[in-house]
């Protein structure tokens, strides 16, 4: 499990330091959107006792009126999906490497996950829905090419 505080990701820039420390990305990572989610799904943490990660934001309300809010979410589903898949950065499946789970969560204080839809929804290519009083995003289906959504 990675632990991350919402208060200390309240830009970008933040987002991307915070995950390269975590996670001890190679000096190669860019600092960007794309790059974290390549960087996610290749799996660069060291002395965890297995790839499975969940990885969770704590105090996430304050990330909740940040712009780039949609993206991070469309970025750890996407990073998400390709690892719980193992595909590669191509959406074809990675015959070196075996799949692992990884999931995000964001931990709210003071605020309902259905005040997050408006925000988060600004992302394109992800789909949510409430159940048990949590919002779901997953990447939505319709829009990402047969060979990412099935594995083939």
């Amino acid at each position: 499990m990675l632990r991350f505080d919402g208060r200390e990701l309240l830009e970008p820039s933040q987002v991307f330091t915070a995950f390269n420390a975590a996670m001890s990305f190679p000096d190669y990572f860019g600092r960007n959107w794309d790059a974290l989610a390549d960087c996610l799904h290749d799996w660069h943490a060291h002395g965890l006792d297995s790839k499975d990660v969940a990885i969770i934001i704590d105090h996430a309300d304050d990330l909740a009126d940040r712009p780039f809010l949609g993206t991070f979410v469309a970025v750890l589903c996407q990073a998400a999906w390709r690892a719980n898949l193992r595909l590669d950065s191509d959406g074809i499946p990675d015959d070196y490497n075996q799949p692992f789970t990884m999931h995000a969560v964001f931990l709210l204080d003071t605020r309902s996950p259905a005040d997050l839809p408006g925000t988060v929804g600004g992302a394109r290519d992800i789909e949510m829905r409430m159940r048990d009083r949590r919002l779901l995003v997953s990447l939505d289906e319709t829009e990402w090419p047969t060979s990412i959504r099935t594995g083939r």
